[in-house]
């Protein structure tokens, strides 16, 4: 367990850019950053551009890439952007930042996609960023996403906690934010879920890997516990097979389960994502689950149960999250924590976009894309 003495919820797009920029900005002499994805756009650019005037005053910028994730999102950037961005990440190593990109060990953990994708971003001032942003146009002008602002203790366990997920953290930083004097009492408690997978696998990666994954253990237990209700939110909700059945097992038992997550159309690229979630509608729409798919793009993840407790971080709900990527979530009972989780909720139900889905929706769907949802659907652990 840990504390945090100050929680403020970025939902609001625009404040959570600005709360990024102004702590690059106002950093004095060490700032650590992780990403799943970095784009050559305009979000992109100013925060490397901002990086780089921040070590070059002296501060000691540490920013830690995933490998897969970067060269994922690289497919759809110009190979005129792929080249400019490592040019700028060129000269921010140049300038003596500390630019690394995190692979696993094992050869098959990577050709699978294994990697990181916590996105944590402290400063010797004391406060941490934490949620589910990529440094991306779709994480500030597209999809939703949650952060959070953080103060107290639970800055000091994020930061360590970098080193879990592939980076590297000098001692001398972290007695800095032990050393920080806090204006407020620390006392809204919080625990910290983070298991990188990758660490515990052998030379096959996933490949028969069978946990445990704290994350999702910690899930089905909470999930078992609920009482009245369970609201998630999820890029797209392709769970694995016992957080499924765990699910399912509470909507059986009169737990009134809501599922927020993205439309088909969010991801341009390829609706792959969304034929894997959708190869499970018929159990959820049988058991009572209302999905909901949000046509701008459901990126945050939330779970709220029984408007008690909450967890928010970088967990999707699909084997990737599982097996092949390190990933960590803040929980919390305290109604700090839980109201603002809560007004999401309340947001997304009025937010025309979000669309329940019916069978009347899925009988609708184009033939083509019932045979691909058939075909494809049950390789969905890859996808």
């Amino acid at each position: 367990m840990t504390t945090a003495s100050f929680l403020l919820p970025l939902w609001n797009r625009a404040a959570e850019w600005a709360r990024r920029l102004s702590i690059v900005r106002e950093a004095q002499s060490f700032l650590y950053l992780s990403t799943y994805y970095i784009e050559y756009d305009a979000y992109g650019i100013e925060l490397l551009t901002e990086l780089l005037s921040a070590q070059r005053r002296g501060v000691a910028v540490n920013l830690l890439i995933d490998g897969f994730g970067q060269g994922l999102g690289g497919v759809l950037m110009s190979q005129e952007s792929r080249a400019a961005l490592a040019a700028m990440l060129d000269e921010l190593r140049r300038a003596g930042a500390v630019v690394a990109i995190y692979r696993p060990t094992w050869y098959v953990q990577r050709w699978l996609g294994g990697g990181q994708h916590v996105k944590i971003q402290v400063s010797e001032a004391g406060e941490a960023l934490f949620g589910s942003s990529n440094l991306t146009r779709s994480s500030f002008e597209g999809w939703n996403e949650y952060s959070v602002s953080l103060r107290g203790p639970v800055v000091r366990t994020l930061l360590e906690s970098y080193r879990e997920i592939g980076g590297t953290v000098k001692e001398s930083h972290l007695r800095q934010l032990s050393n920080l004097k806090e204006p407020a009492a620390a006392d809204l408690p919080l625990d910290y879920w983070l298991c990188n997978p990758n660490a515990l696998q052998g030379p096959l990666g996933p490949l028969g890997w069978r946990g445990p994954n704290l994350v999702t253990e910690r899930f089905i237990e909470r999930i078992a516990a609920a009482q009245q209700t369970i609201w998630i939110t999820s890029f797209y909700f392709k769970p694995v097979e016992p957080l499924l059945a765990a699910f399912l097992e509470a909507a059986r038992r009169g737990v009134q389960i809501e599922v927020h997550h993205s439309h088909r159309d969010a991801l341009p690229a390829t609706d792959l994502a969304w034929i894997a979630a959708a190869a499970h509608y018929d159990r959820l729409l049988e058991a009572g689950v209302r999905v909901y798919e949000n046509r701008h793009g459901e990126h945050s993840k939330i779970v709220l149960i029984d408007e008690a407790w909450v967890a928010f971080g970088s967990y999707n709900f699909e084997h990737a999250a599982h097996d092949r990527l390190a990933e960590a979530m803040l929980v919390s009972g305290d109604s700090r924590a839980t109201k603002p989780a809560s007004d999401v909720f309340a947001e997304l139900r009025r937010d025309r976009d979000n669309v329940l889905v019916t069978p009347q929706i899925l009988r609708g769907l184009p033939a083509r894309l019932k045979a691909r949802r058939r075909l494809y659907g049950r390789f969905k652990r890859w996808m």
